[in-house]
């Protein structure tokens, strides 16, 4: 069966020219044709307008680049408009091993694992918690360095101290990058599954490091649902520690906690001063 723009010869000849236009998003006219499944002497027989395809293969080569039958025979300068406001219909460019953008968060990556050395170890992280507002949460924090880069592990134990029988743990796992004098931390809660959390936090240029800052953003683990940022401050505590201990001193605390330094308070404190109109974290 032919198609409906059969015997007319305006419309075929923007067909070939919006085929070939539709073909120069794609790396090869070859490619295309292993794709729809078409064999390639075919297909130039449609490029070059000596055969239309058939109503069928003519909705196969719309399906894959994105268009419908009635659009890639509009004027060529119409279709070009179309393709130009549609860049899903484009295929994306190859990265140099195939795997497009994780190979250059795989560079990052290696990039970072040399960068991050005197960053490595435990700490404590403070911020006031998102699922217990009022309450500053205390957890447990390792950065260590892998063979494919830094990651990372982050306890959260959801309870007030000494009341361990109420409240629930998050265990976090993520990754760890260096990229413009700034470390960007991406995590996911792995025991329950539906939560990602980023942080970002200022380097130190001090040779040791003592404290980091930053702001995290991310969701409650109650079942509120707008995301929630705050300011963060990770206690640097060596590269091995008691971690059972550590854990025990991890939970929900009050502000007026004597165990928190407070100056950790002052820089996790989230309310904005008059004129501010960015939420930002204090460095040191």
């Amino acid at each position: 069966m032919e198609s409906a723009f059969d015997g007319d010869d305006t419309r075929l000849d923007d067909l070939c020219r919006n085929l070939r236009l539709a073909c120069s998003y794609h790396p090869s006219i070859a490619q295309v044709c292993r794709k729809l499944g078409i064999n390639r002497p075919q297909f130039n027989k449609y490029l070059s307008g000596a055969t239309r395809p058939s109503a069928h293969t003519l909705q196969r080569i719309c399906d894959f680049f994105g268009v419908e039958p009635h659009e890639i025979v509009l004027p060529h300068t119409r279709f070009t408009q179309i393709l130009s406001v549609r860049p899903a219909t484009r295929a994306p460019a190859p990265a140099a091993d195939g795997k497009g953008y994780i190979a250059h968060l795989e560079r990052l990556q290696q990039q970072t694992r040399s960068s991050l050395d005197k960053y490595l170890g435990f700490y404590f992280e403070y911020y006031y918690s998102m699922a217990f507002p009022g309450s500053v949460l205390r957890s447990l924090f390792y950065l260590q360095r892998r063979d494919d880069g830094v990651r990372y592990r982050r306890i959260e134990r959801l309870s007030h101290l000494g009341q361990r029988t109420s409240g629930f743990r998050c265990r976090y796992l993520g990754m760890a990058l260096h990229l413009n004098e700034r470390i960007f931390l991406l995590d996911y809660e792995s025991l329950t599954g539906n939560e990602l959390t980023q942080t970002i936090l200022y380097p130190t240029y001090k040779s040791r490091v003592n404290n980091l800052t930053g702001l995290k953003i991310g969701v409650s683990a109650s079942d509120r649902r707008e995301p929630a940022c705050a300011r963060v401050v990770m206690q640097y505590l060596g590269h091995s520690i008691d971690v059972r201990g550590a854990l025990r001193q991890c939970g929900l605390l009050s502000p007026e906690d004597t165990s928190i330094d407070p100056d950790v308070l002052r820089r996790i404190d989230n309310r904005q001063h008059g004129g501010d109109y960015h939420f930002l974290g204090l460095p040191f």
